[in-house]
């Protein structure tokens, strides 16, 4: 075990990030997950486990070595129902004992709209859903959780997905997949929802909280500078977007081609998700309107 600011741990190692903190990094690197799923373990004695990670007996096993002779698990905290960080917290549940809470189901939290959608179907989306996943214990907005040695404040912040859950603990928070240092996040329809993007943004940036403990990927001590970034980041592309929409009608993958030129090409699908996440956007602000009915191949024209 070794302290330190970065994740300097190989999979299925313990590292202490600071008093109280421990991670243990899961086997899943991608493009999408960096070096993996970061698997938080807070307090000492009754901990916290926050985003278990994916299906794999050897993260379980690493997890409950990871804790110290006599710890027990007391809460199993998930932020979001993604494969990456959800489908372990059953099998954590059942080796523990420990109840699993999360903001709700996989479809808690979406919008009228993005519910609208996923009834639909037309929208496509669902990438990396764990559609079975249902939490022991709802948490609510704002709600208090606390253990030996931590208090949590849940702070629900769709945008990424519906049901994603930041934990702020003292003057960190714990984001998830909101806010990460490393890359921007997927903003897939109908999980993901742009419009409530920023506006979890906004509210991140209200909180003034010093450290960001992301779900991939190193902390971020940043936490405002980043936060603004990101911010500032998706601002232009809205802005690339409605300029390339003046030129004629266009569809999320066009766009997606013609915006992200930096973009490798096995991530251009990623690309032309969160452009589509962007018109819809626009559309519910009255800045754009589809080109007939909503689809994830419709073409949009600016209003």
């Amino acid at each position: 075990m070794s302290d330190g600011g970065e994740i300097r741990a190989r999979p299925g190692e313990v590292q202490r990030l600071a008093p109280g903190l421990r991670v243990v990094l899961a086997p899943n690197p991608s493009p999408m997950t960096l070096n993996g799923t970061n698997s938080y373990i807070l307090g000492e004695g009754r901990v916290a486990v926050i985003d278990p990670g994916p299906a794999d007996p050897g993260h379980l096993a690493a997890l409950l070595a990871g804790l110290a002779p006599g710890e027990t698990v007391s809460h199993i905290l998930v932020t979001h129902a993604h494969l990456d960080h959800s489908p372990l917290a059953r099998p954590l549940a059942e080796a523990t004992g420990a109840p699993v809470l999360a903001f709700g189901d996989a479809s808690a939290g979406r919008s009228a709209l993005m519910e609208r959608l996923a009834a639909e179907g037309g929208i496509e989306g669902g990438e990396g859903v764990d559609a079975g996943f249902t939490p022991d214990i709802a948490l609510a907005d704002g709600a208090e959780i606390a253990g030996d040695g931590f208090r949590l404040t849940a702070i629900h912040t769709p945008g990424h997905f519906g049901n994603h859950l930041s934990f702020r603990w003292g003057d960190a928070v714990f984001c998830g997949d909101h806010v990460m240092g490393w890359s921007s996040s997927l903003v897939s329809p109908p999980d993901g929802d742009m419009g409530a993007y920023m506006a979890s943004l906004a509210r991140l940036a209200g909180l003034g909280a010093r450290r960001l403990y992301s779900g991939h990927g190193d902390p971020v001590d940043d936490a405002a500078g980043r936060i603004a970034e990101l911010a500032a980041h998706r601002r232009a592309r809205e802005a690339a977007i409605r300029a390339a929409l003046c030129e004629g009608p266009a569809g999320a993958a066009d766009l997606a081609r013609r915006i992200y030129t930096d973009t490798p090409p096995a991530l251009l699908r990623a690309a032309s998700r969160n452009v589509l996440a962007h018109l819809l956007d626009l559309t519910e602000r009255k800045l754009a309107e589809p080109v007939g009915a909503l689809s994830a191949q419709t073409r949009f024209r600016p209003l």
